[in-house]
């Protein structure tokens, strides 16, 4: 069974596309910085260095990365440049190890009698909405009933959007107006799904990061009414990050998972930056899997994230 085997055709497309961008500004110049260069030396190291850090892959992974390639260059005696995308390739794919729990695979979610719930967190821009719409199509379109709750009352904007998508996607969403106790809309949907026999609940919240506390104590409180229904829910607290921000995305996951216990992240608008590299540094730097990649506008541009297929696209 190859890498590609669970992606369909258009899939690979999709991500060789997608990734075309951080493919040229990342590895476009590792092979320009080695060329004239026949050995690994600390010439080769220094560039590949900088050009990982101005990726956005993040200091402490690129610092992690050549600190392996030195040990394999020291144990091996001599490897040369031509061997130098090899190993950048495995120690990547062996940084990007994820955990497996939870997981879900290819939107088919195990049928237990209760819905599976997705909490979304994540500031403001970083198209979280959006997001949460393709996940709806994506899991509706694997033969899922969805339901989605608009628990961001923060802002009238995005009930509305929510609104457009489950119209756009044919779901059912649960709504309350502008101002309404966030922990109440969680609780109402998670009863209408559980009435309704739904498969997956995705609940959206409110994209502030102003003040930790106030955050961290709302997103515990929709917790807490939400296992009065489900005693595990949710069971993926989704954080949504825009791949194009760089370190600003590192930032938001440091203020996110330090507020909540976030279990899976979401990198979106992949397709429109060179700054790829920050799947590397988030997924190294969190422990946290990174769960599903956006690549483009369309409803099926949101793709479960491969780490195998991610970094064979890249070296291709």
């Amino acid at each position: 069974m190859g890498i590609f085997s669970f992606f369909k055709k258009q899939d690979k497309e999709t991500l060789n596309k997608g990734l075309s961008k951080t493919k040229e500004s990342v590895f476009g110049r590792i092979s320009r910085a080695i060329v004239g260069k026949s050995t690994i030396d600390d010439d080769v190291l220094d560039n590949l260095e900088e050009i990982l850090v101005e990726s956005d892959v993040g200091v402490e992974t690129t610092l992690k990365i050549i600190d392996r390639i030195q040990n394999r260059v020291a144990k091996d005696k001599y490897l040369g440049t031509s061997e130098l995308n090899r190993i950048l390739k495995e120690e990547i794919t062996s940084l990007l190890q994820e955990n497996e729990k939870h997981q879900v695979n290819n939107f088919n979610v195990e049928k237990k009698g209760v819905p599976y719930v997705i909490l979304v967190v994540g500031v403001n821009g970083v198209g979280k909405t959006t997001t949460i719409g393709k996940l709806a199509h994506q899991f509706k379109t694997a033969g899922n009933k969805v339901i989605l709750g608009a628990a961001d009352t923060f802002r009238a904007a995005a009930i509305d959007q929510l609104n457009i998508w489950a119209e756009r996607v044919g779901v059912e969403i649960v709504s309350q107006s502008m101002g309404s106790d966030p922990a109440s809309v969680a609780y109402d949907t998670l009863k209408s799904a559980i009435a309704k026999n739904a498969d997956v609940v995705i609940i959206d919240t409110a994209g502030r990061l102003h003040n930790k506390v106030g955050l961290m104590n709302e997103l515990g409180k929709i917790r807490k009414v939400m296992q009065k229904l489900i005693p595990d829910a949710p069971q993926e607290v989704l954080l949504v990050l825009d791949a194009s921000t760089g370190q600003n995305a590192i930032e938001q996951a440091k203020q996110f998972t330090a507020a909540t216990d976030v279990n899976a992240i979401a990198l979106t608008k992949l397709d429109g930056t060179a700054k790829g590299g920050v799947v590397i540094g988030i997924s190294d730097m969190f422990k946290i899997p990174v769960r599903y990649i956006g690549l483009g506008e369309k409803m099926e541009d949101l793709q479960l994230f491969d780490r195998e297929a991610f970094v064979d696209t890249l070296f291709e």
